[in-house]
Order: C-alpha cells, then sequence, then structure tokens
C-alpha cells in the first residue's frame, strides 16, 4: 500500500517541470514580452540595397547569450559581402532561391569557392570562419532566409574578392 509522503512525492516531481514550464513562459528578455510580431522589430540594410535584416533574437536587443536569430529578405541581384566570422551560421530557406558560395579556412587565404545551389526548404551549415556568400541569384523572386548564428555578438571579417591562395607568394 502506497502511504500520503509517497503519493506527495510522486506529484510533486511529475507536476513540477509543468509548473517550471508555466512559470518559464511568461517570462521576457530585458523586459520585451516573449511574444513578439516580426513587423514591428527593427529592421536594417546595413547600407547594402536590396537586404532587409531584422534581429529577431540577439545578444544586444534581448539578452541572449548562445545563440541569435535573423530574418533576411534578399531582392532580386543583392548578396551578402563575401566574408567569414567566428561562429557557426545555419540558414533555413523560407522562400526564393539563390546561391551560395563557400570558401574552406583551412588556409591562409581562402581558395576558389565551391558553389551551391539554395532553395526553398534548404537548409545550410557553415562552419566557424569558413569564407562564405550569400547571392540572390533569382531575377524574379526574393530569397528570404531565417540565420541561426552561434555566440553572438560575431566579429565580421569581410574581403574584397576571393584570392586563390596558390596565386599568392
Amino acid at each position: 500500500m502506497t502511504g500520503p509522503c509517497f503519493i506527495f512525492f510522486f506529484l510533486l516531481l511529475n507536476l513540477l517541470p509543468f509548473f517550471q514550464t508555466l512559470e518559464a513562459s511568461h517570462c521576457s528578455i530585458k523586459g520585451l514580452p516573449l511574444v513578439r510580431n516580426i513587423a514591428d522589430l527593427p529592421q536594417d540594410n546595413y547600407g547594402r540595397g536590396g537586404l532587409s535584416h531584422i534581429t529577431v533574437a540577439g545578444s544586444l536587443l534581448h539578452g541572449l547569450k548562445e545563440v541569435e536569430v535573423w530574418l533576411q529578405t534578399f531582392a532580386p541581384g543583392s548578396r551578402t559581402p563575401i566574408h567569414r566570422h567566428s561562429c557557426e551560421e545555419v540558414f533555413v530557406v523560407l522562400k526564393g532561391s539563390g546561391t551560395l558560395y563557400l570558401a574552406s579556412s583551412s588556409n591562409k587565404y581562402p581558395g576558389k569557392p565551391e558553389e551551391h545551389f539554395i532553395f526553398s526548404n534548404s537548409t545550410l551549415h557553415i562552419p566557424v570562419n569558413d569564407v562564405h556568400q550569400v547571392w540572390n541569384t533569382n531575377e524574379h523572386e526574393d530569397l528570404q532566409m531565417l540565420v541561426i548564428i552561434s555566440r553572438p555578438p560575431i566579429k565580421v571579417f569581410i574581403y574584397e574578392r576571393l584570392v586563390d591562395a596558390s596565386h599568392c607568394s
């Protein structure tokens, strides 16, 4: 026969995660509401025509420490600069298509980039410090992606062009 102490302990162990989840669902980050409309968040283009960048959840605006989430939309023909950064990056293509150029960071200078066709519902993973560029090569439709980065805030290193290491002395 089960005693009242055992039943209380059993209920406490099983209901505690429920109460913690319930309590956590009402919290906010730095005073911002937990549920926000993306359309109400600030938008920037960082001086790049055809780009719309929204930090959906970030380190500076929202106090996140391990990840940052962006929504980026590229008009036809627009692109990121050729760059690398000290974090991992995952892209989820929500709509449109384009090209990812990726060059390994294994050399002092990045080599010839590999071309990867990206499309709606595809995902991409960029390793730490690998040089890359995202380009909306679709002439008729915006390219929209959800971008998740690790270890924010990040330092971005921009290249004027990709240089083949075999041509450097």
